[in-house]
């Protein structure tokens, strides 16, 4: 019987459908192998902002097409598309995102029969941290591939975390001599392994006669290429010059448009045709005479190897790229094969000196270095570096005392965690606005106007937990309302029953206070909100009343209307909650019977959801 190969639980650093990239070729090609893959989707490395929402609604989507956020997208391969928090650095968030991350998949991996698998992270992130931790994996490897504290001003918080996974890791992959410079101060057993090329895939286009695309074929020669993201790292201010030297050439860009290209599109002779998928990508880039990688020079593409360097190369095309690191890390390894430029002259004179066809033996030359950077080649070297830490993990675990005192060290932190998180959370119930800021929605109010009657839903216990301790100044405040003219009519609704039927003493507090029992109208069996709505309804019917001013409490008042929304769609609701609740009277933090009465409101909402009352 053969064993079946271990399960590996994959932390992306991108989602499953972005930009096809070696997260998704690596873990297509394990699964292939027979490993059942588990992908997680990006949880992030920065607060999201503004430009990040087509993402959210994308990532929300994802959620859908799954169980619980889980789907096979194809045999041995499934993804997790979590929701989490936006808040990568923010400790209560962090504690929030890892209990949901930790539960759903702890969940799935006993439905699956999951277990020990070998952990393959591409981000540094605490979280990825966390998870790495609850999962106990038989190895962890990072794959550092991106310097992701230079990427944006929002993930330079991730140093510290970074450091900490590069001294745990059992193994660490690199993409570039930079990165793996930086990882080997903290880690032994650091390789490097630049992104590969699917060479299968590329290779059989090439030997093939397949026609071009129709949108390329259709373009005026040379054409010269680029496939990939139009980012913030593409230097367009040097690609529009060179394209505004060689007019007579045609610059073709496929990939998504991830910033502002306008830079670009001005340019006459370059045509911006989107994303493409990468099964369609070799028969783009056989249709180029030249590929290019114009990328800024910048502390992040200090640490950047460029994947399509050998997606061009494959196809035996030239190559002229910017003064980056790691081309001329290439070009000291395989005898200056790409032609490099350091400005739009320059560039735009590499790109003349490479459109002649090649010799046949240069062509094959590169595409021998292609094939020496496949992905087929990466895996097999990968592969054997995990079978000997796996056996070298193996070794270890045999040591039963290493053992006992990693289950101690682990309890300990356990604790550790249990406990601050109870006083963080503590402390951020209590002591500072954030319940009141989570309980904003809940608040609706309006300007009062001019009605057929006030209407009072009296609570009951409410949210006080004490008979009648809402109903006083919920009466004031409709008194008031009638005084100043804005109804003619009272109507209390309660059939909560504490001694006296709490209508009825709703009603003698308004008449002490001065208003006519002729202008005021009982609605006494109501038992909850659901029923206050529909018991009034009939009262309005009755006397063809349509527009109300709603009195209740201020965090009552969100269910409220979405009851009469529901059930009485044609009656017009004024929102007027009591302006100063004496029970959710604050300074700042919150008691625990106020933290209670928001919860139970949010719960009421989700109850009254599934019932179909709202």
């Amino acid at each position: 019987m053969i064993a079946r190969r271990p399960d590996i639980l994959c932390i992306s650093s991108i989602d499953w459908e972005f930009i096809w990239q070696g997260h998704q070729e690596i873990m297509t090609r394990l699964a292939a192998d027979g490993h059942r893959v588990l992908f997680i989707e990006n949880t992030g490395v920065r607060a999201p902002n503004l430009r990040d929402l087509p993402r959210v609604r994308q990532r929300i989507r994802n959620w859908r097409k799954g169980t619980k956020g889980f789907r096979e997208e194809r045999p041995n391969i499934f993804i997790y598309s979590p929701l989490l928090l936006p808040w990568p650095y923010f400790a209560p968030s962090r504690w929030v995102n890892r209990f949901v991350l930790l539960r759903a998949l702890k969940g799935w991996m006993r439905a699956t029969g999951f277990h020990q698998p070998i952990a393959w992270t591409f981000l540094p992130t605490p979280l990825a941290r966390d998870l790495l931790a609850a999962v106990d994996p038989q190895v962890t490897i990072y794959y550092c591939i991106d310097d992701f504290a230079s990427s944006s001003a929002g993930a330079k918080r991730i140093v510290s975390s970074e450091d900490r996974l590069l001294e745990d890791a059992d193994l660490v992959f690199v993409t570039s001599e930079r990165l793996r410079v930086r990882a080997a101060a903290f880690n032994e057993r650091v390789h490097l392994f630049p992104f590969g090329v699917s060479l299968e895939r590329f290779e059989a286009v090439r030997r093939r006669s397949d026609p071009a695309p129709d949108e390329v074929k259709e373009m005026p020669r040379p054409i010269v290429g680029y496939v990939g993201g139009l980012h913030q790292w593409i230097d367009q201010d040097l690609l529009a010059a060179v394209a505004t030297r060689m007019p007579d050439v045609t610059f073709a860009l496929v990939g998504p448009e991830q910033t502002d290209v306008s830079t670009l599109r001005a340019c006459p002779n370059v045509h911006l045709l989107g994303m493409r998928q990468h099964s369609e990508l070799p028969r783009y880039v056989k249709a180029f005479d030249v590929g290019i990688v114009p990328y800024r020079l910048t502390d992040y593409t200090a640490n950047v190897y460029p994947t399509k360097l050998n997606e061009y190369l494959s196809m035996g095309i030239a190559v002229v790229a910017t003064d980056l690191p790691e081309i001329r890390r290439f070009n000291a390894q395989y005898d200056g094969i790409v032609r490099v430029a350091a400005d739009a002259d320059a560039f735009a004179a590499a790109i003349r000196a490479a459109l002649p066809a090649a010799p046949v033996g240069e062509v094959a030359r590169r595409v021998e270095v292609a094939q020496e950077n496949s992905w087929a080649n990466r895996l097999l070297v990968m592969t054997g570096l995990i079978d000997e830490a796996i056996e070298r993990r193996a070794q270890t675990r045999q040591r039963w005392d290493e053992t006992l005192r990693r289950l101690y060290r682990r309890t300990r932190w356990r604790v550790a965690q249990t406990i601050a998180a109870v006083a963080a959370v503590y402390l951020l119930m209590f002591n500072t606005n954030a319940i009141w800021w989570a309980a904003r929605p809940l608040q609706v109010t309006m300007a009062p106007e001019k009605a057929d009657a006030i209407v009072v839903f009296a609570g009951g216990v409410g949210e006080s937990g004490k008979a009648g301790g809402g109903a006083q100044e919920r009466i004031k405040h409709a008194v008031d309302l009638y005084r100043g003219g804005y109804a003619p009519m009272l109507i209390l609704s309660s059939g909560y029953v504490y001694t006296f039927h709490e209508a009825e003493v709703m009603r003698a507090l308004a008449v002490d206070q001065g208003v006519p029992p002729s202008r005021i109208l009982l609605e006494e069996r109501a038992s909850n909100t659901f029923q206050n709505v529909t018991f009034v309804e009939d009262i309005l019917r009755e006397h063809h009343w349509q527009k109300i001013v709603l009195v209740s409490s201020p965090y009552h008042m969100r269910r409220a209307l979405l009851v009469w929304r529901r059930q009485a769609p044609d009656v017009a609701v004024v929102p007027s909650p009591v302006p100063a609740s004496e029970f959710y009277a604050h300074t700042t933090g919150a008691s625990a019977e106020q933290l209670r009465g928001i919860v139970q409101e949010y719960l009421a909402i989700v109850g009254y959801w599934k019932r179909g009352w709202l």
